[in-house]
Formats: C-alpha cells, structure tokens, sequence
C-alpha cells in the first residue's frame, strides 16, 4: 500500500513538474485595453472648467459662454439620446425575428450608427468650442489641476499634451 502511495505521488511529481517546464516562466500579462477616449486629456469637461473658475480667473464672458455652450449641448444631446432610444428599439424589432432581413438590419444599424455619431461630434466640437475659449494661461493650468488630481495622462517630459508611450 505504502509503496502505491509512493508511486502514485512520484506519477503525480513527474507530470507537475512537465506541466510545469511547459509554462512560461511569468504570467501572461493581460492585454491593455484600447484608451477609451483619445482625446480626453486634451480637453476639458464643462463641469472642470466651472468648479475652477475663481482659479483661473474666468471672466463673466467666458463664464456666460460655457453655461450657454453647455446648455445648448444638453437640449440637443437630450433630442438625440431619445432618437438613439428610439432607433435602437426597432434595430432589436429587426434583429428579434428567426430570419433576419440583412438589408433592413443593417440599413436600421446604419441609422443607429449616425445618431450615435451625431453624438460624438456633439461632445467634441462642444469641447472644441470650451478649449477655443480660454486663454493658453487657463488651458495650462486646466492640464495642471488634472495632474494634480490624478486625472491626466502625461507624456515625455511632464508635457500634458503628448501620448505616454506605451
């Protein structure tokens, strides 16, 4: 019994230890997931710019312009959620059915697609407009704050605006 025992974990040593010569040496690593916006480190959210404004010495003009941006923004973002609601509702009517009209799915897809798109660009040139409004000075310290706070993304040599290399 004692020498079955024996062979059983001198088997059971042998095949660990192949099993073991067979794996690399240090764990897979995952892989990095995609940056899920590009750009964020290059503009700033409303919201940023308006909780700082006594740090950056907004003036009432600017002050005015990014509430008016964002509410403009809000109005039309609002319009376009309920119509990305709507289209993706019959996108899933199409997509229900046992036998799928192509043609019919991906003409509603394409429509989903340009709403969303609608959308994107409503965020980017809302954000394009914010940048556009302050000085180089305000921008500056923007990327500094976000540092500060652990918000950025810094590139070579502490420079905001450039990519980390990965």
């Amino acid at each position: 019994m004692k020498t079955t025992i024996a062979i059983l974990f001198a088997a059971l040593f042998i095949l660990a230890t192949v099993v073991i010569g067979q794996e690399p040496m240090h764990p897979p690593q995952a892989p990095h997931p995609p940056d899920p916006d590009p750009l964020a480190h290059l503009m700033f959210p409303p919201d940023m710019i308006l909780d700082h404004a006594r740090q950056l010495n907004l003036t009432d003009e600017q002050k005015a312009f990014v509430r008016g941006e964002v509410q403009k923004a809000t109005a039309a973002f609002q319009d376009l959620q309920w119509k990305l609601q709507d289209q993706t509702e019959l996108l899933h009517e199409t997509m229900k059915a046992s036998n799928v009209n192509e043609q019919q799915a991906l003409a509603q897809l394409d429509k989903v697609l340009d709403i969303e798109r609608e959308i994107k660009r409503l965020h980017i040139g809302l954000a394009v407009r914010l940048k556009n409004h302050l000085t180089p000075e305000q921008q500056d310290q923007l990327h500094k704050m976000r540092m500060d706070h652990g918000m950025g993304m810094p590139g070579p040599a502490g420079n905001p605006d450039a990519r980390p290399n990965p």
